[in-house]
């Protein structure tokens, strides 16, 4: 089922983590190479905590999308206000769980729940090697948009895709919000 958090205090942070442990342990590596490995991680969930406390849920109309089965945490990802519609970031499903539809549910029910509250339209930036993300995106409906992606800080990526997805806002969604 989809959950729809508007705070931080809404989120269980290590059920959370849990879905991002595997990109967690590869930011470790490149950003806090200097650390043991555990040290590094530790360092790379405090960062996105911070994020997540000071910048992310302090900025209007965002919110996290989990998909919740079974009362685990079995993927996530952010939406924010961006350019004429919301931008799609960090869909991940926990290591153990991929391959079973989990990604795809979330990413199709965060669309018809977006649909529903009036957005027009989703972005997303996912790298252009990426496949199984870009396939997952393209079973939602997401199609390129730009041949490169322009993050919400202002960076420009050439390597990445920006694809797009419209949105009918008279879609229906079973999901859960927490006010």
């Amino acid at each position: 089922m989809l959950t729809i958090y508007t705070r931080l205090s809404q989120i269980s942070f290590r059920e959370l983590m849990e879905v991002y442990r595997e990109g967690n342990e590869e930011n470790a590596r490149d950003l806090y190479p200097e650390l043991p490995e555990n040290q590094g991680i530790l360092q790379v969930e405090a960062d996105f905590y911070q994020f997540l406390r000071e910048n992310f849920f302090r900025r209007p109309q965002a919110v996290y999308a989990v998909w919740e089965e079974a009362g685990r945490y079995r993927a996530a990802l952010r939406l924010w206000p961006f350019s004429d519609g919301l931008l799609v970031e960090a869909l991940e499903t926990a290591p153990e769980q991929r391959n079973r539809g989990y990604g795809k549910a979330l990413l199709a029910s965060a669309a018809r729940w977006a649909g529903t509250r009036g957005w027009k339209k989703l972005y997303s930036h996912v790298d252009k090697d990426n496949g199984p993300s870009l396939a997952v995106h393209r079973a939602c409906g997401f199609r390129i948009y730009k041949d490169s992606a322009t993050y919400t800080d202002g960076t420009v990526r050439t390597d990445c895709y920006t694809l797009c997805k419209p949105l009918d806002e008279t879609s229906t969604s079973i999901f859960q919000a927490r006010q």
